[in-house]
């Protein structure tokens, strides 16, 4: 796609310039100068975090600035500077270093879990009572629904792996795919498996990508689409189970799936993560992971803060304490 030009080489030219534009001395306050460049330049939410979460980065600078002290130790100060990152609540932004790795887990730690580890294995069962296909597991439940469990996208899925499994899964009068606490990997993999659910070209959304300092320094929005697979394609209904901890790629193929035809979202809203990451290092050697390519969905809205299902359905405890995992109830039922 030609979009993945512009990517490559935005990461090429800010890959780069480190040593060039950000202080190089190792003292707390240039690393703190260095951080907070790094992001004001090059960080592609500002404008929406400002909307949504009030975050003025300016002020962001006066306050933290004044935490910053010469006499400060690496824990102290990767401290300060993770909360200064944390103001962003952006998933995709990380700081990392050789003790630790700064992390934003909002988006799905102040919401409920929906979801069972016991209860999928009650489904799925154990040893050879499911298939495996690539990153896919896979079962017929008793009422001849298709239950097939994504646990992530980080390792590739093959076209080979997906029309052999469509085609044991043929006979079966709908099909529930389960990408609950998937948080994400491979764009490719997540495109992959939904361009199996649609038979005609969709526009899923638009892509843009900073070309330069300013906070609204952004490319012309670029229009992406799902094209059917060449393989097998599933013409039945589709339910896809989503939580909070469905993010980045994962949040991405929800996205796409609200398009395809038979698909119905259940569960809870997906934890968002729209924002394709790069990587940058401090002057001390600890590495910033940013948002810095947008992608909207097809009505060029932001998903960065996550996809509301179709059905919203959550975890009941009097089903768990049946064995029973309501989300996955609720699809069968609604297929039913």
């Amino acid at each position: 796609m030609k979009h993945w030009f512009y990517v490559i080489l935005t990461l090429l030219v800010l890959s780069s310039c480190v040593g060039e534009e950000y202080p190089s001395k190792n003292t707390p306050a240039d690393n703190f100068e260095a951080l907070w460049r790094i992001m004001d330049e090059h960080y592609c939410f500002f404008d929406y975090k400002q909307q949504v979460l009030g975050v003025d980065w300016n002020e962001v600078h006066s306050r933290y600035a004044a935490k910053i002290n010469p006499k400060m130790d690496n824990l102290q100060l990767f401290e300060v500077l993770c909360q200064m990152l944390g103001e962003l609540k952006d998933g995709h932004v990380n700081l990392g270093a050789s003790f630790d790795f700064g992390r934003n887990w909002s988006y799905f730690e102040d919401y409920p879990d929906n979801y069972n580890a016991e209860l999928i294995e009650r489904y799925l069962g154990k040893g050879n009572d499911y298939q495996i296909a690539s990153a896919l597991k896979y079962r017929i439940l008793d009422d001849n629904i298709a239950y097939v469990r994504c646990e992530s996208f980080a390792n590739g899925i093959g076209d080979g792996n997906l029309t052999v499994m469509l085609d044991q899964l043929k006979s079966c009068s709908g099909m529930i795919v389960d990408v609950r606490n998937n948080g994400g990997g491979q764009l490719t993999a997540a495109h992959r498996l939904a361009a199996r659910f649609t038979n005609e070209k969709l526009l899923i959304g638009y892509v843009c990508h900073k070309t330069g300092k300013g906070h609204n320094d952004f490319s012309a929005l670029e229009a992406e689409y799902l094209e059917p697979s060449d393989g097998v394609r599933w013409q039945k209904p589709v339910v896809v189970l989503t939580n909070r901890q469905c993010f980045s790629a994962t949040n991405d193929f929800v996205k796409c799936m609200k398009l395809c035809p038979q698909a119905t979202v259940l569960g809870d809203s997906t934890g968002g993560g729209s924002g394709m990451p790069f990587t940058l290092e401090l002057p001390n050697g600890w590495s910033v992971r940013y948002s810095a390519v947008v992608y909207y969905d097809a009505r060029k809205q932001h998903t960065e803060f996550g996809i509301a299902p179709d059905v919203k359905v959550s975890l009941d405890s009097l089903d768990v304490l049946k064995q029973k995992d309501t989300l996955i109830e609720s699809a069968r039922e609604l297929m039913r």
